[in-house]
């Protein structure tokens, strides 16, 4: 089955438009196939406008939230509710052609890729306050994450099911799930898609935003490098900390005989008993963070690789402790 995950925040007047032109696409397809829309606390009839929807439609599902939690949030409750073996992601402002989207399950299965990122590559936006964020966004994604992707900020994208599994989304970190999927041994395409001029309603996106994607992607590049090992992080700030003090502390000893400077009034004395205590809180926060790490790991039985896929015959005697399943919806995995 594929699944088309839409979340919708104030978008009244191109609901209507963008469920007719999606559905006269998605039936041309030789599958079946799902339309999960996730109402974001809409507060302008949308909600109203995908309930008709749903009941007319039988291939619709409808989440509403109780108020706006941004779209990360919208598209994980997507994620989470969805039933596809693809799932593609789109934004409901009829900005994204739903044209598109044939296009990407081609490439998805020729390649073969495991995700493929739409790009915008002429788009229909203004280019101070939207285009030129985006590119200031997409090249600190690319150089921070180690992904170079044209375009991270088109929601447009289809995705194998399997390479979600593992994907947690929070805050704004729905831009990042490219990355993480590549970090998993995920294989990413890019694809030039169509983008039209918006015609109702207004952007919820402007240059504040970039300001935001420079926050997420310190956490980004925190767990992607350090995520299961913090104390090297810590650590290595704690040694560094330690280096400095001890620098200062020579450099005191120094003046005490060459200028007669008594330690205990020499500044750079000091800065180096501010600089050893820092190392040793330094330190002391990596060994923490290190018992949270394995905590977060051990309780939850989750697992720090991924494993593509198994060849050969089972030892005999053994059996999987127990099915894996899609995080929230108790589904097991396909073992095979």
């Amino acid at each position: 089955m594929l699944s088309v995950v839409i979340p919708i925040y104030n978008e009244v007047e191109n609901i209507p438009l963008l469920h007719q032109e999606l559905s006269g696409v998605l039936r041309t397809l030789d599958q079946p196939y799902e339309v999960v829309y996730v109402d974001d606390g809409s507060r302008d009839g949308s909600f109203e406008a995908l309930r008709r929807i749903a009941e007319a439609d039988p291939n619709v599902l409808v989440i509403q939230f109780r108020r706006n939690f941004g779209q990360t949030a919208a598209l994980a409750a997507g994620m989470r509710a969805a039933q596809g073996d693809i799932l593609v992601f789109m934004d409901g402002d009829l900005q994204n052609d739903p044209a598109d989207i044939p296009r990407l399950l081609a490439m998805l299965e020729e390649g073969p890729y495991d995700v493929v990122s739409g790009w915008r590559f002429d788009r229909k936006d203004h280019a101070i306050r939207r285009k030129l964020p985006s590119r200031i966004a997409n090249w600190l994604i690319g150089k921070v994450s180690g992904v170079r992707l044209h375009d991270y900020g088109c929601t447009l994208k289809a995705y194998r099911r399997e390479v979600l599994e593992t994907v947690r989304l929070y805050g704004e970190m729905h831009r990042f799930i490219p990355a993480y999927a590549a970090w998993s041994g995920a294989t990413i395409g890019e694809l030039k898609v169509n983008h039209r001029a918006r015609k109702f309603g207004k952007s919820k996106y402007g240059i504040g935003r970039t300001i935001k994607v420079v926050l997420d992607l310190l956490t980004l590049k925190f767990l992607s490098d350090y995520g299961t090992k913090p104390a090297y992080l810590f650590g290595g700030l704690g040694f560094a900390c330690w280096g400095l003090a001890f620098l200062a502390f020579l450099f005191s000893v120094a003046q005490r005989f060459i200028d007669a400077t008594r330690v205990h009034s020499n500044p750079v004395f000091t800065i180096g008993l501010i600089l050893a205590v820092m190392g040793l809180q330094f330190i002391l926060m990596g060994l923490l963070a290190e018992l949270m790490v394995r905590i977060y790991h051990e309780s939850q039985d989750k697992s720090t690789y991924v494993v593509r896929r198994t060849v050969g015959k089972r030892s005999p005697g053994f059996e999987p402790r127990r099915p894996l399943a899609l995080a929230g919806t108790g589904r097991p995995d396909d073992l095979g």
